[in-house]
């Protein structure tokens, strides 16, 4: 028997000019349900394009009123630094000699940005020994451990101070006693500021466990820094109680204030999670990196007012120079590797 067609189906027997009809009625419709939804679509894309470029404006008005106020671009600031960040705690973890490696760039990178500030001010600075100095003097920090890096130091100095002598009487063009004089304590400095300070970390480094310490005093010198920032932005706005004033008119107590606090937290929970020493000894570690941290800090400031400059080179995109960065680090290495003699003995096992 066969059955009768879907009376809502048009019969394939149903004569040709009835199917064109019953088509030219669905055509209309379908092509208005496409109109609108591309319509649709259109609005939505429109209205998400103008949100983003509203959200993008305001975002820029924000970092730009920061950047007047700090001097820094945050965008840029934000991403070199996590970059780096990741590069170091990686090296640390992972494979902790190759810090080393990180370490010696970063030596490099400051002598010749510090070696070419003090060129543009009228001092002479010899870059070959200054960087062969360097080489000697972290390799001996990190293979030949503290006391007979002591004797690097001094072969170190012997040989910036020597090349400056001979360099200067090969020259013969009659620079006057007190210039020489000033340019060879400026070789000494410039050795001992950055290789020698930079070969501390590497001291730390070297000792059993000494990767977790080194972690420990970079955490805390950025948790610092940080603290500082926010705090100095959200209570010391117009610099309401300047530090110092003379040598670094941004730099204000209510950022300060901000910066112990973070310091000090921080400090504990690196030692209670990280170190393994008691929590008071976190306190100690967090109070003596942040006072470490904050002299390096203004003393680059202040060597930065002396040459007439704001950065030491635009090396960072939002950070400045190597050494901007390095300020409140190269000391703090002294003080966390001479922390690590006094307070890893308290471990817990």
């Amino acid at each position: 028997m066969t059955e009768a067609p879907d009376a809502d189906e048009p019969s394939s027997a149903a004569p040709p000019s009835r199917r064109r009809g019953d088509a030219a009625r669905r055509a209309p419709a379908t092509g208005e349900t496409a109109a609108a939804i591309e319509s649709q679509l259109r609005a939505m894309r429109t209205d998400a394009e103008h949100h983003i470029a509203q959200a993008r404006a305001e975002f820029d008005q924000a970092n730009e009123r920061i950047k007047q106020r700090t001097g820094r671009d945050l965008i840029l600031a934000i991403l070199i630094g996590v970059a780096i960040g990741v590069v170091v705690v990686a090296s640390l973890i992972f494979v902790k000699w190759l810090f080393a490696f990180f370490a010696l760039g970063a030596m490099v990178l400051g002598v010749l940005e510090f070696s070419r500030a003090l060129q543009v001010s009228g001092r002479r600075v010899d870059l070959v020994p200054q960087l062969a100095a360097g080489v000697l003097l972290l390799a001996s920090g990190y293979l030949a451990g503290l006391w007979m890096h002591w004797v690097a130091t001094l072969v170190a100095v012997a040989l910036v101070v020597v090349w400056r002598l001979v360099a200067q009487m090969h020259a013969g063009d009659g620079r006057a006693h007190n210039e020489v004089f000033a340019d060879v304590l400026v070789a000494v400095f410039v050795q001992l500021y950055v290789p020698f300070l930079t070969s501390m970390a590497l001291i730390l480094l070297a000792e059993d466990g000494g990767e977790w310490w080194v972690l420990a005093f970079l955490v805390l010198a950025v948790v610092a820094d940080t603290g500082a920032y926010v705090s100095g932005l959200t209570f010391g706005r117009g610099g309401r109680h300047p530090m110092a004033p003379r040598i670094s008119p941004k730099k204000t107590w209510e950022g300060f204030a901000g910066a112990f606090v973070a310091a000090l937290a921080a400090g504990v929970l690196l030692a209670v999670f990280m170190l393994g020493v008691p929590w008071w000894a976190g306190l100690i570690f967090g109070a003596v990196v942040l006072a470490t941290a904050t002299v390096g800090d203004l003393g680059e400031s202040m060597l930065k007012r002396d040459l007439g400059i704001k950065d030491m080179s635009s090396w960072l995109p939002g950070h400045g120079g190597v050494l901007d960065r390095l300020d409140s680090i190269l000391p703090s290495a002294t003080a966390a590797l001479a922390l690590y003699y006094l307070l890893s003995p308290l471990g817990v096992s």
